[in-house]
């Protein structure tokens, strides 16, 4: 998309790395402009008005100027801080593979406001949700169908017939369920347990308010997690490296 000498645009600062003797390099998604790479000048002196408002999950308004080779941000507000995504480390681990995953998969200019909103609001329910991991797979299911990527679960993909509440089974090849007839055999396709399948479905059709009533039982919530990221890494071609990380505090929370 076409931007000025100097644009605004609201964003969601993914990532922060130093830069020169005293700027910040940022990771930026926006909803018009997609990701976006900017430079903060003399964001990491301490009278920098920019220090305070460039924070990893940080919610901003941005004034930026185009540059040679970066953009440059010449004034930045923030909109919603998200403190507590920074202050527990299990939910940093959670924000930082929701960062991850909207790096890869949306690119410069790949305008989307609907999925910049649903990112927004999951930052949200990650620091309010009684059950943040069911946020996290919520937001998996629905950037997947905003990326174009839904995942077919009502229909069978061999052979388009409704799909019965039974063990089916999901190949992230095929692109979703496959009946009990069909995906006998098939090459990469795995049983569905039932809870699973019932869960993935209402998570598709329905709104956060009702789907963050749920109880999900520890078991459906590890099989949830481990058929949307064999799909996610179906997609992107490869595994987040934020999701070892959240796999070894898991771990570690356990000793």
């Amino acid at each position: 998309m076409d931007r000025g000498r100097l644009y605004r645009t609201e964003g969601l600062i993914l990532h922060r790395t130093d830069f020169g003797e005293a700027d910040r390099l940022l990771t930026v998604y926006t909803p018009r402009y997609g990701l976006l790479r900017l430079l903060a000048k003399g964001a990491r002196k301490p009278t920098s008005r920019k220090a305070g408002h460039v924070e990893p999950f940080t919610c901003v308004n941005l004034l930026v100027a185009r540059g040679r080779n970066l953009d440059i941000v010449s004034q930045v507000e923030t909109l919603e801080p998200f403190r507590r995504l920074r202050e527990n480390l299990e939910l940093a681990s959670l924000s930082y593979y929701v960062g991850e995953l909207i790096a890869g998969f949306a690119g410069e200019g790949d305008e989307n406001p609907p999925l910049f909103d649903l990112t927004v609001a999951t930052l949200s329910r990650l620091c309010e949700a009684r059950d943040p991991t069911l946020a996290l797979r919520f937001f998996e299911l629905r950037a997947l169908g905003l990326l174009g990527y839904q995942p077919q679960l009502f229909l069978c993909i061999t052979c388009q017939t409704q799909l019965e509440p039974v063990t089916n089974y999901f190949c992230p090849a095929a692109g979703g369920v496959v009946c009990p007839c069909h995906g006998e055999g098939l090459p990469d396709a795995v049983p569905l347990a039932l809870p699973t399948f019932k869960v993935l479905r209402y998570m598709q059709t329905h709104p956060w308010d009702q789907v963050g009533a749920l109880r999900i039982s520890p078991e459906t919530h590890l099989d949830l997690e481990s058929v949307l990221q064999s799909f996610i890494v179906y997609q992107l071609e490869r595994r987040l490296r934020s999701v070892d990380f959240i796999h070894r505090l898991r771990r570690e929370a356990k000793v």
